[in-house]
């Protein structure tokens, strides 16, 4: 299935493939751009079909940012800026917030620049697999701006304050070697896409209520009171608990210890 231009979706074997498809400007986001990704999230948000979402950039780069013809554009950063309700994401946010919504894991898959913007919405993902070589940086000071697609909530997950602020501060590149021993990256891979369908093929084989249940459980309490977390914790235990599917995986987890015991009594024997 496709979205439009900007971004294309195929799904194969319960994995959306989500491409930011404008490899001809390294992926900058303009506002046809914004207005895609949004929309994605929101489809793959209903679609229960998908067990895993694998996010990528067509081209040499996964995305190196802003279209420069934004900043040009008064009307364009309106749209991008406003918001009905100051704590809530306005569009320029949402396209890297939004991944949280989705509740399945979302592994972004990394090459080439993943600058500013481009690295917010990689920093939306669950999970992030870089090249080696890709260059990786918050580019926003570059601009004289600062990082305010999200980027905020999901740095403080992942990296130290001071590595943060000096890195969005300078807007030093990084390859993904550097990225991954401060946090930022959670696997380097020659192949970044091929490392993404592995992981997404162990967490497929789990309980879909279960995956979704601790993608929600650690986003919302990661930081913050001990007593919400543990208050979550128990209230989406029994939920997991209640549904079909943890019957279905238990069931076959038995099996599965069974048949290894059946099989170690008759190799003893």
């Amino acid at each position: 299935m496709s979205n439009n231009n900007r971004v294309s979706v195929n799904i194969k074997n319960k994995i959306a493939y989500v491409k930011l498809n404008r490899a001809d400007k390294k992926n900058a986001i303009d506002m046809a751009m914004f207005t895609a990704i949004k929309n994605t999230i929101k489809s793959l948000k209903k679609n229960r079909s998908i067990r895993a979402i694998i996010l990528s950039g067509d081209g040499n780069d996964f995305c190196s940012g802003l279209d420069v013809s934004l900043f040009k554009s008064g009307s364009s950063a309106a749209k991008l800026l406003f918001k009905w309700h100051p704590w809530q994401a306005n569009l320029a946010q949402f396209i890297s917030t939004g991944w949280a919504q989705v509740p399945v894991p979302v592994i972004a898959a990394i090459h080439g620049r993943c600058w500013g913007g481009g690295l917010q919405i990689a920093f939306g993902a669950d999970f992030r697999i870089s090249t080696p070589d890709a260059s990786i940086a918050i580019l926003e000071s570059k601009w004289g701006l600062i990082p305010d697609m999200g980027g905020t909530v999901a740095f403080k997950k992942h990296m130290t304050l001071d590595v943060t602020k000096e890195l969005a501060m300078t807007g030093k590149e990084l390859n993904g070697i550097e990225a991954n021993k401060l946090g930022m990256i959670t696997y380097v891979s020659e192949d970044p896409i091929e490392r993404a369908e592995e992981l997404a093929a162990e967490i497929i084989k789990q309980n879909p209520d279960a995956v979704a249940a601790c993608k929600k459980l650690y986003n919302r309490s990661w930081h913050g009171s001990d007593g919400l977390a543990l208050l979550r914790e128990a209230y989406y235990q029994i939920r997991t608990f209640m549904g079909k599917n943890q019957r279905i995986k238990a069931y076959n987890q038995t099996h599965e210890i069974d048949q290894h015991r059946e099989f170690k009594n008759r190799k003893n024997w």
